[in-house]
């Protein structure tokens, strides 16, 4: 296993990632979070708890791209994470997405709008991990 390129690919795909959030949760989804102000934090309350949000992703990263590294067979790293950020986007749909929102009081169109933007955003974090993980590293025998 390569721990610099697991290090790097975790670092960057959590950059990626922030930038993505920033996009999608921040901006695309901000009506949706403010439909339902006692579970969300809004934008004006979340300043002190970004620090757990990055250090959560970036903890995330890390175990993702440790995961991908020790199931990289050897191929095209572009296709390879593809295929591993969806197994982790669907994964991150069962666990995370439907069961908050089987326990916690949100609607359907946001629990929607979340499981689309979860294997997305794995999809890209998946090829950012294959992309830079893959590189340089032996395939596995």
């Amino acid at each position: 296993m390569n721990y610099a390129r697991l290090a790097l690919a975790a670092i960057v795909a959590t950059v990626v990632d922030a930038l993505y959030g920033f996009l999608v949760y921040g901006t695309l989804l901000t009506s949706e979070f403010a439909r339902f102000p006692g579970v969300y934090r809004s934008a004006e309350t979340q300043g002190p708890y970004m620090l757990y949000l990055f250090a959560g992703v970036l903890l995330a990263m890390f175990a993702a791209a440790y995961i991908y590294a020790k199931g990289y067979e050897g191929g095209s790293g572009a296709a390879e994470g593809a295929r591993f950020g969806v197994a982790i986007g669907l994964f991150a749909v069962g666990y995370a997405v439907l069961v908050s929102y089987a326990t916690t009081n949100i609607g359907g169109r946001i629990t929607l709008a979340l499981a689309c933007a979860a294997v997305v955003e794995w999809t890209i974090d998946g090829i950012v991990i294959g992309l830079l993980y893959s590189k340089g590293a032996p395939a596995r025998k």
